[in-house]
């Protein structure tokens, strides 16, 4: 706590100073491009990863960077889907998954959260990707099951955003886009899912595509 005392200090000190101009251009307003849903684990820091500035992001933070799909839950995650789209006019939702995430491992193992109710109530929301791994990847070794739970997880949340009615209009007008990302802590690497592969590529390989409205309203229909 301490070392987080000192940082504050630091931060007033040195570093508000330096950004003393955009800090008061952002003191009244917020024009995120990108809603950015990623896991509440520590070792995962959005703005580092992106090199983004402030004001640049809006994060929203859960265990294992669930997305519960619309009427389901009324929580935080919805409302912040729903102010970035319909009040910030967010125009890319990216869907950030990590290896070795501990979330991931509870929707793989619910025993081991049984202690936990909360926690394994909502890991529920990774059961669509623990089937699909269960039924196409038992045989693997744990770590590459793992591995592919994470990156089934992230396409699932993916559909999970579909069902939310800000998220629909947008996508069936072609003002918004949909991106799954899964980051390596150990490497930093990061791949991107590919919808024309069906597959996650090395993020320097990922291109923007504008998929045209129609076909937009048609995959949302169909998650």
């Amino acid at each position: 706590m301490e070392r987080i005392l000192e940082g504050i200090c630091k931060f007033k000190r040195e570093v508000f100073p330096r950004e003393r101009e955009l800090f008061q251009h952002l003191a009244n307003r917020q024009n995120p491009e990108v809603l950015f849903i990623t896991c509440a684990d520590s070792r995962i820091v959005p703005d580092l990863i992106t090199q983004c500035k402030p004001g640049d992001l809006f994060i929203c933070r859960n265990a294992g960077n669930m997305v519960p799909p619309y009427g389901e839950v009324h929580g935080g995650v919805s409302a912040t889907i729903e102010y970035s789209v319909d009040v910030l006019g967010v125009r890319h939702i990216i869907v950030c998954g990590h290896t070795d995430c501990g979330a991931m491992k509870g929707v793989m193992y619910p025993d081991k959260v049984a202690h936990l109710p909360a926690v394994r109530t909502w890991l529920n929301h990774g059961e669509v990707a623990r089937r699909v791994v269960q039924a196409n990847y038992g045989d693997l070794p744990e770590d590459q099951k793992l591995a592919a739970l994470i990156e089934s997880n992230v396409v699932a949340q993916i559909a999970h955003l579909r069902t939310h009615p800000s998220v629909a209009a947008r996508l069936a007008r072609g003002e918004l886009l949909l991106h799954g990302w899964v980051y390596d802590i150990g490497n930093g690497h990061i791949t991107a899912w590919d919808r024309s592969k069906s597959l996650f590529v090395p993020i320097e390989e990922y291109r923007l595509e504008r998929a045209d409205a129609q076909s937009l309203w048609q995959r949302a229909g169909s998650s």
